[in-house]
């Protein structure tokens, strides 16, 4: 039986096989698919060298399973319980092929240039993230026609996935570079109302989907001298998460002046606020997330490192406070003397 579904699944092989396809290695794939289902082994086919192609491999491994059912109708009275036992180990030698891509995987991650590795992969997602957001906000302003109450759900909960995974692929490709280079070298004139209503405008949509509201408190001075793009990804950061783990209520970003060269930013929700326990990893990249409870915040902790690492990087501190049933608070001070109007 598993002898025939091979040499049927070869003969297929040959008849659908794509014209980039090496032929050459199929038949020993076969055979080593083969010993390794009759003699339970299914690591046999690891220790091939040179190893088909994985995809190679997963359309073999296909193609078998294929045909050992074709043989369910096999007249012999074992035949149903052969085929079982067949086609249990051939899930055992897939599963063995995950493995150790997984381990492989998980071998360059962990190796000397492990981050450089995953900030590769996230930066290749980053385009087609980016266009599903210019998507869904476009479709959200009925810019290609009439969206009922429905479908403005439905793209904001689309919205707010892809925004969620776009910030998360920006933070480690930024952290990958230490994640406290200012991308403005020199302080630049910018106005403080223009940059808050900016944010807001990126994240209103998540806030809609969740019924919150997102308030702005504006300084009396708004042309300042500072580091806009360093300034709005904080914002932003901080924004994001206070939205994520608010579920009624609201998230509000004060910007007050408690001198005249001095700016203090604070954005505040009315969540739940963020477990005593874990506080003291809060601020570490890649921590892993604690035991379920009551309090929640960031799984990950990327968004927070890179937002600390950024407001160190402008000469501050980033201070927080966070009470049950109060909600939490971040802020920090900067130095951003008044520009001139001119």
């Amino acid at each position: 039986m598993l002898t025939a579904a091979i040499r049927r699944a070869e003969e297929r092989w040959a008849s659908d096989r794509a014209d980039d396809d090496d032929p050459d290695g199929v038949p020993r794939a076969l055979a080593a698919i083969g010993l390794a289902v009759d003699r339970r082994f299914p690591s046999y086919l690891l220790s091939l060298e040179p190893r088909p192609p994985r995809h190679v491999t997963q359309r073999l491994l296909t193609l078998v399973q294929s045909e050992l059912l074709r043989s369910w109708s096999d007249a012999s009275p074992n035949a149903p319980l052969r085929l079982l036992r067949h086609l249990k180990a051939l899930e055992d030698v897939r599963d063995a092929l995950e493995q150790d891509v997984a381990e492989q995987f998980g071998a360059q991650l962990g190796g000397a240039n492990g981050l450089d590795f995953l900030a590769q992969i996230v930066h290749d997602l980053r385009s087609p993230l980016t266009s599903i957001l210019f998507l869904a906000e476009t479709l959200m302003q009925e810019r290609s026609g009439p969206v009922n109450e429905r479908q403005q759900r439905q793209l904001g909960l689309i919205y707010g996935a892809a925004f969620g995974l776009s910030s998360l692929t920006s933070d480690t490709i930024e952290l990958s570079r230490g994640g406290d280079q200012l991308a403005d070298d020199r302080p630049a004139p910018l106005s403080v109302a223009e940059l808050l209503e900016s944010v807001c405008d990126i994240v209103r949509p998540i806030a809609a989907e969740k019924g919150l509201t997102v308030g702005l408190t504006l300084p009396a001075n708004d042309l300042r001298l500072g580091h806009a793009l360093a300034l709005r990804r904080v914002l932003l950061n901080l924004t994001t998460n206070a939205l994520k783990f608010t579920e009624r209520g609201s998230v509000e970003m004060v910007v007050t002046e408690p001198s005249p060269t001095r700016v203090t930013f604070a954005v505040r929700d009315t969540g739940p606020g963020i477990n005593p326990e874990a506080l003291s990893s809060l601020f570490h990249p890649f921590r892993r997330s604690a035991k379920a409870g009551r309090y929640l915040f960031s799984g990950t902790g990327l968004g927070l490192a890179l937002t600390r690492r950024l407001v160190r990087a402008m000469g501050s501190e980033l201070c927080l406070e966070t009470r049950p049933g109060w909600g939490t608070q971040f802020w920090f001070d900067l130095e951003l003397p008044p520009a001139d109007p001119a």
